[in-house]
């Protein structure tokens, strides 16, 4: 006997929410199930990450090269004059009131996915259809399983909101290699913060260290003499060397040197201290966040290696991790065109095609093509 069963049953519309069922989701013997099971969608940790690429520019740099290279797409139903429709409605759409054309709300959703593992937006309709494309806060929304164990409901994220949107459809959401059972997804920073915190530790120790060694400071040492006279009045001298060096160091315009009579020795404060170097740690913690991102390294202008270029299986990775990011946004943009088409009277399954992605030098990649051609060419002569 197979895991579903084959077997025609009658339509009973009792039947119809019972016969979508998720056997392995979690259950709960919370007295309050009911309250428990929402989902908040930001929490205490996309703080910590927005905080992350805030206190460091190299991971805010990686998040927007890694939007940049996924490239442009376009809508393809087979129908030229909607793909037309769709190519002009698209590139004029208002996005959030400030922006316009759906790449500017791609861009932002996928920048919201990448940092915190979780993306929501909403498609705005009006008495004329759709009407504009907005980025939501992650904080204004909270979401929960529906009945049948896989589906699901969101609710404003206001405290005592029990009722969930009027428009569900009108909702979209995208999550990153989220956990099993999981409502929300994972970020791209996951595991950074600890390395961001050494990083940051020893860009502040460097900070401090140049403070107090660029800013010299001076210790004047001055050894009163033997005779009696010299201890007797030592604090007054003392003041008075403390005076006139003040005097010496305050002037900005000229040079004054600074006399003394006695045993008077001027040394710098922490000059005999060696300050660590911070070349190798610095670089480690920059290895393990590049290699988060999936990044070379010369795209953050780094160069570590003689040759700083990026090679054919490099290109193939990155590729492949861009394609990554392509697939998951890909069904949102899917239900935005054809919710569109919905609205102007077309039903049709639209396709989004990706611009292609070019890493390698146009040069190479034209020799390629241009061994391939005299290959193949090579192959059919060979045939004959």
């Amino acid at each position: 006997m197979g895991i579903f069963n084959r077997q025609k049953r009658k339509s009973d519309p009792s039947n119809a929410e019972s016969s979508v069922s998720v056997q392995t989701a979690e259950e709960s013997s919370h007295p309050f199930t009911y309250l428990s099971s929402y989902t908040p969608l930001y929490s205490p940790d996309d703080r910590l990450y927005k905080s992350v690429r805030e206190g460091l520019p190299i991971i805010d740099s990686a998040i927007t090269k890694i939007i940049r290279l996924m490239g442009g797409f376009e809508f393809s139903c087979g129908d030229k004059s909607a793909d037309e429709a769709m190519k002009d409605f698209f590139s004029k759409i208002n996005v959030g009131g400030n922006q316009q054309g759906i790449q500017a709300f791609v861009d932002n959703f996928m920048s919201q996915l990448l940092t915190y593992g979780s993306a929501i937006g909403e498609m705005v309709t009006d008495g004329d259809g759709f009407y504009a494309l907005y980025n939501a806060k992650l904080s204004s929304i909270e979401v929960k399983r529906s009945k049948n164990g896989i589906d699901l409901e969101f609710y404003p994220g206001s405290v005592g909101a029990t009722q969930p949107f009027e428009h569900q459809e009108r909702i979209l959401y995208c999550v990153l290699n989220p956990e099993p059972g999981e409502i929300r997804g994972t970020s791209l920073l996951k595991g950074l913060p600890f390395i961001s915190d050494i990083l940051l530790k020893i860009y502040n120790t460097i900070g401090t260290n140049w403070q107090r060694v660029g800013n010299l400071r001076y210790a004047v040492t001055y050894k009163p003499q033997g005779d009696g006279i010299d201890k007797a009045f030592a604090k007054e001298r003392a003041q008075q060397m403390a005076n006139a060096w003040r005097d010496a160091m305050s002037s900005n315009d000229t040079v004054k040197d600074f006399v003394a009579v006695g045993d008077v020795k001027v040394s710098v404060i922490g000059a005999d201290n060696q300050v660590l170097d911070s070349d190798v740690p610095v670089r480690q913690m920059l290895e393990q966040i590049i290699a988060k991102t999936g990044l070379m390294p010369y795209m953050f202008g780094l160069s570590w290696s003689t040759s700083e270029r990026m090679s054919q299986q490099q290109a193939d990775i990155l590729t492949t991790e861009l394609k990554s990011y392509r697939r998951i946004i890909t069904p949102t943009l899917q239900k935005i065109a054809e919710t569109y088409l919905q609205t102007i009277g077309i039903y049709k399954s639209v396709e989004v095609v990706w611009t292609d992605i070019t890493l390698q030098d146009e040069t190479e990649t034209a020799q390629a093509r241009y061994l391939n051609a005299q290959a193949d060419k090579l192959i059919e002569e060979a045939q004959l």
